[in-house]
């Protein structure tokens, strides 16, 4: 009897968020927990060019037979083209699709774990599986504090003073733009101190790249992996297509190594194809078959930028109105418009986390982190009366 000596394992937290919000009959109420992108009547549509492409895919596919592990090529091509761009030799790049972000990083973990690394740097706080993820594939996490979520600052400095504790050949994370969950990325002078502070040390760079375009604008959002790439002779880069096409339930990703030179990159790739097979076999082709569809059409490129910029733009509005909201008790929120993309975390307790959703039906994660999308704009005047209320009655 081997399954009586498992133990029960807790539940997530947020998925707990998702059930509780469900169930909740009050009207009005509002879900600040699932990171995904919302319109103004709280609904996740599908983007038109992404419609188009699956139109075009259903009336064009001749075959659903597998793809090999490698996943569909074109799509890996056409992505590392207009993410890496010019930012390092193409022979020095190779690249296979994954499912969604997370297997992108889980592959990336595995590679590493392989390769003898046994530790990676993780800015605090990051993304809440990002250290479980690396400590099951056998690398261990070590975390460094580097956020004021009071002033909605990165401490670059404490980043890179922690850092150097790190020996040659650990690996570090580092979240492309729009980091989730605090939504304070570093500026540019921030970006070539990182990536001078890793070349001197000779640390591996993971770069999680899952929200470019959400938050300065595609090109502008991509900076920062680059300027990381371009220099380092090692680096992974995670990639989710996730929120930037909508493709959540499609599960869509890529993850890419670089490498000193083309030879050492075939020998990176049979691995990560190795890795591959024997954790997922092939993945699946539908969403990256909709990505490879668009970046391979100008038409349908023009008109997924543009659906884009504008989530880009609704997110910068309900964070510029969240912010209006000034300073109420302890908590600035003029200090989130300091951040950028999806999300922010805000320095509530759990107990003034859990006392919002009981008097106000207002959900988030209970480190106070929450999702800008899921406001419309009745629901920030809404969060805004809900602080007051929190602050008058003295809640800690």
């Amino acid at each position: 009897m081997r399954f009586a000596t498992l133990t029960r394992q807790p539940d997530d937290p947020l998925l707990r968020i998702i059930g509780q919000h469900a169930a909740d009959p009050r009207p009005g109420k509002i879900d600040l927990g699932v990171g995904v992108f919302r319109d103004e009547a709280g609904h996740t549509p599908v983007m038109t060019a992404v419609k188009a492409a699956e139109a075009r895919l259903l009336a064009d596919q001749a075959s659903k037979s597998y793809l090999g592990p490698e996943g569909d090529v074109g799509f890996v091509r056409a992505l590392a083209s207009l993410v890496i761009a010019d930012a390092v030799a193409k022979d020095r790049i190779v690249g296979l699709q994954t499912p969604g972000g997370t297997g992108a990083l889980r592959l990336a973990a595995e590679v590493l774990a392989r390769a003898g690394v046994a530790r990676i740097w993780i800015g605090s706080p990051s993304w809440a599986n990002h250290a479980p993820l690396f400590r099951l594939a056998g690398v261990e996490p070590a975390m460094i504090p580097c956020f004021d979520l009071t002033t909605q600052t990165f401490d670059l400095d404490g980043f890179l003073a922690g850092l150097g504790d790190a020996a040659g050949g650990d690996a570090v994370l580092l979240h492309g733009c729009c980091h989730n969950p605090i939504g304070i990325d570093p500026d540019a002078a921030g970006w070539a101190a990182i990536a001078r502070h890793v070349a001197e040390r000779a640390l591996l760079p993971v770069v999680d790249l899952a929200y470019q375009g959400l938050g300065d604008g595609f090109e502008v959002d991509a900076n920062g992996a680059r300027t990381i790439l371009s220099a380092v002779p090692e680096c992974l880069l995670a990639y989710s297509c996730d929120k930037n096409f909508g493709l959540y339930r499609e599960r869509t990703g890529a993850l890419f190594a670089v490498s000193p030179d083309a030879e050492t990159g075939a020998v990176v790739l049979s691995n990560l194809l190795s890795l591959a097979r024997a954790n997922w076999s092939m993945p699946p082709d539908h969403g990256a078959a909709i990505v490879r569809i668009i970046l391979e059409d100008e038409g349908l490129t023009a008109e997924w930028r543009d659906e884009l910029e504008t989530m880009r733009q609704r997110l910068a509005s309900l964070r510029a109105a969240l912010a209006a909201g000034g300073r109420i008790g302890t908590i600035d929120l003029g200090a989130v418009a300091h951040g950028k993309g999806m999300f922010a975390t805000l320095p509530l307790s759990p107990a003034q986390v859990e006392w919002l959703r009981d008097r106000h039906a207002i959900y988030m994660a209970g480190s106070g982190r929450i999702n800008i999308a899921g406001f419309n704009t009745a629901a920030v005047a809404t969060f805004h009366d809900a602080l007051r209320d929190m602050v008058a009655n003295g809640v800690v």
